[in-house]
């Protein structure tokens, strides 16, 4: 006999459900009323989604898995900032990552893929060979059980595509994520406050154009040599083509570009290539986030003491770039830039059950 394995309800877009529920002799609007109960009422029991049809009701349970992603583990630290690593099945996990900022600002930093095949020299993740994709709902579930977790009085207010894996190695996962987050029947999320960052899949850049988020690119390299050594996927993509790919997304939606920039004690961080990355970008509307290498184990690579990265961050200034020197988060839980990965070896803290 064969096992009828239930969809995830939060791996379809409006759209997508409108197109499931017909299919099954549903009126279209009932896709649009599951919405608001689900993501907007965050009402996940059909029983007590209290316009519905008794019999639409009652067939609920048996179309869709409303379960969340279960939260394993969270870890606090002393500047505020929270981990989460979530349950994916199969004995993989994920972290995502939840940043206060000023105003009451809170940036909910996602993971798309569990590990991540670009092997980015520098990053804790790329030591982690890809095991899985997430689809849109495991990470819809990130912001929504997350959103669960936290007090009355707080909400979720920016995302950024920055956790682990490389959002354009799973763009349909992403974007129908982003679908599912800013759709006016659910969480209404605005596209304007979601940011996709990219290590420089340069053909899939357009896709990001088309969502109407932010681009962010993990440049970290002033010139090919030095990407290509600590990025192999420049090799593919250098950074003419991709500097080519980002001035046309900057013309098409009039916003700026990130650029992201990991100072590694020297290897990016001398005078030098603060010229160099000032002269690769100063035709591109875009600002510049430097962010001092956050060290994590056999990296190979150390960061940059204070006095160098002011210096770096001093000449960009004063050559016209405009320049924010990202503030180190979540260091001591390994929650920093960088550092997200679910190999065993992650860090000691101690964890604090939520489920």
């Amino acid at each position: 006999m064969t096992m009828h394995i239930k969809p995830s309800f939060y791996d379809f877009t409006l759209p997508q459900l409108e197109e499931f529920l017909t299919a099954r002799g549903e009126k279209k609007f009932r896709a649009s009323q599951l919405f608001k109960w689900v993501y907007a009422e965050q009402v996940r029991t059909p029983d007590n989604m209290t316009n519905l049809a008794k019999t639409f009701r009652a067939s609920l349970p048996d179309l869709f898995n409303f379960e969340l992603l279960k939260v394993i583990s969270e870890k606090i630290s002393k500047d505020g900032t929270r981990k989460y690593l979530f349950d994916v099945g199969e004995g993989m996990s994920v972290e995502s990552v939840l940043i206060p900022g000023s105003g009451g600002r809170l940036t909910l930093c996602v993971s798309s893929e569990v590990g991540c095949n670009l092997a980015c020299k520098f990053c804790f993740t790329g030591k982690q060979k890809l095991k899985k994709r997430l689809s849109a709902g495991e990470i819809v579930s990130q912001f929504y059980q997350i959103g669960l977790h936290l007090p009355e009085d707080q909400k979720i207010t920016n995302i950024v595509f920055m956790g682990m894996g490389e959002p354009l190695d799973n763009p349909q996962a992403v974007f129908d994520s982003i679908d599912i987050l800013t759709s006016d029947h659910g969480f209404s999320l605005s596209r304007k406050k979601i940011t996709v960052s990219t290590s420089g899949i340069v053909p899939m850049i357009p896709l990001i154009t088309k969502s109407g988020t932010r681009l962010a690119v993990s440049l970290n390299g002033s010139n090919d040599e030095v990407r290509s050594s600590v990025m192999p996927i420049n090799k593919k993509w250098p950074i003419n083509k991709l500097l080519e790919a980002c001035s046309q997304h900057a013309e098409a939606t009039k916003q700026k570009v990130t650029f992201e920039y990991v100072l590694l004690k020297g290897v990016t961080d001398k005078p030098e290539h603060a010229a160099e990355l000032y002269n690769l970008t100063k035709k591109i509307p875009c600002k510049i986030n430097i962010i001092p290498f956050n060290e994590h184990p056999d990296s190979g690579y150390l960061r940059p003491e204070d006095p160098t990265i002011l210096k770096f961050q001093n000449k960009l200034i004063n050559l016209g770039a405009q320049v924010l020197l990202r503030k180190t988060m979540g260091r001591d839980i390994y929650a920093a830039c960088g550092q997200l990965t679910t190999l065993k070896n992650e860090n000691k803290n101690k964890a604090i059950s939520l489920n």
